[in-house]
């Protein structure tokens, strides 16, 4: 839907991403949300959206399979700011009868195992999180990954049918970095332990230098476009 997007990217331009923020929450009032799985990028703009009052609903993706490091952080940034992250949990019925049929690794041993694996622990939550809502905001900078520099700060998720708005799209890590530090954010130490990019525990390892942002996930498989299914228009 082109007008919507036009008309999102028109009353955001030359806007900061804390104002971009606050006025989408205007135009969308209990129809945005924000995604976050509590990385660099999504503590940042949580930050934002709790130390200003923003009404936009902050939820995760709890796959059950998150990194101790990910569970501290989660529960630490509520504590700071006293204000709630809604989670999303995998349907248990279809958990179950993976994980029944297949075991509990099973997406180690082919592509469509490892898809079917996100499918069930994020992509399905996240339709329901997503459902009935208009705008979605996400924490996805531009500099991640060859894909994504083809990519806009707002565009239509025909998926799901609403926009999608991500406020430091043009944010270098340096940025991310330096905003953290001088609001004292919490994130998650992975990041100081070679982890740019974090997911699930078995499918996620540190990366190394002169590797890709995305090396680290799903390391076993060749393939030069590595994603979930979260973010369609990077799985083309």
């Amino acid at each position: 839907m082109s007008v919507e997007v036009e008309n999102v990217k028109w009353e955001t331009a030359g806007l900061g991403p804390v104002e971009a923020l606050q006025k989408l929450a205007d135009l969308y009032p209990g129809e945005i949300v924000f995604s976050s799985s509590f990385g660099w990028e999504d503590q940042v703009i949580t930050h934002m959206i709790f130390s200003n009052n923003i009404p936009i609903k902050i939820f995760t993706l709890e796959t059950g399979r998150l990194f101790p490091e990910t569970y501290y952080v989660w529960n630490r940034t509520m504590e700071i700011y006293g204000q709630p992250i809604h989670a999303y949990y995998p349907q248990h019925e279809l958990l179950e009868q993976m994980v029944n049929t297949k075991g509990p690794n099973s997406f180690y041993e082919s592509v469509e195992n490892r898809k079917e694996c996100c499918g069930i622990r994020k992509v399905e939550p996240l339709n329901r999180a997503l459902k009935g809502n208009k705008c979605w905001i996400t924490g996805i900078r531009a500099e991640q990954s060859a894909n994504r520099q083809f990519m806009e700060n707002t565009e239509w998720d025909e998926v799901h049918q609403l926009v999608k708005f991500h406020p430091i799209f043009d944010w270098t890590l340096d940025q991310v970095k330096a905003y953290i530090k001088e609001h004292n954010v919490p994130y998650n130490t992975l990041h100081d332990k070679g982890f740019p990019s974090i997911g699930c525990l078995p499918c996620t390892r540190a990366v190394r230098e002169g590797e890709d942002f995305r090396a680290g996930r799903w390391w076993w498989e060749d393939q030069s476009k590595k994603e979930c299914g979260l973010h369609e228009h990077e799985a083309k």
